[in-house]
């Protein structure tokens, strides 16, 4: 039942509090923007809500590590060397397409962007095309 019920919930939830940012403070939770726009202008006052959002996101993470471990009990292949270029190229593939996956799904697609279509249809098949590649070699 929890594999069904945990990841709906976190959906909801997810849906709840980008609709909320946007309906109160207009802006859109995409998480990459948040964290590399946090990170230019401390100067901005009314902008204080992205630092409590990072902050939620961390607690979040610590608290689900708390209450479900099992959730975290997997392991890492690959070399240190690979993970981080890995890391590095989504790095830049989020700045290069304004945004990350979870920024255009869950909050383009819903305002109808087209941008957010694409970039998420890009992402998609990209992701579908590797596991295929993968699953041949």
């Amino acid at each position: 039942m929890d594999t069904i019920i945990l990841p709906l919930t976190g959906g909801v939830l997810i849906g709840i509090a980008s609709s909320f940012i946007l309906l109160t403070l207009g802006r859109i939770t995409g998480i990459s923007g948040i964290f590399a726009n946090s990170f230019i202008d401390f100067s901005a006052k009314a902008e204080s809500w992205k630092y409590f959002f990072l902050l939620g996101l961390i607690l979040g993470g610590i608290i689900l590590k708390i209450t479900y471990p099992e959730f975290f009990n997997y392991e890492i292949s690959g070399s240190v060397s690979l993970i981080i270029i890995a890391g590095l190229l989504v790095g830049f593939g989020t700045r290069l397409g304004s945004g990350c996956t979870s920024g255009h799904g869950v909050c383009g697609l819903p305002r109808k962007s087209l941008r957010s279509f694409v970039a998420t249809l890009s992402f998609m098949v990209a992701g579908i095309v590797t596991v295929y590649l993968k699953g041949l070699l």
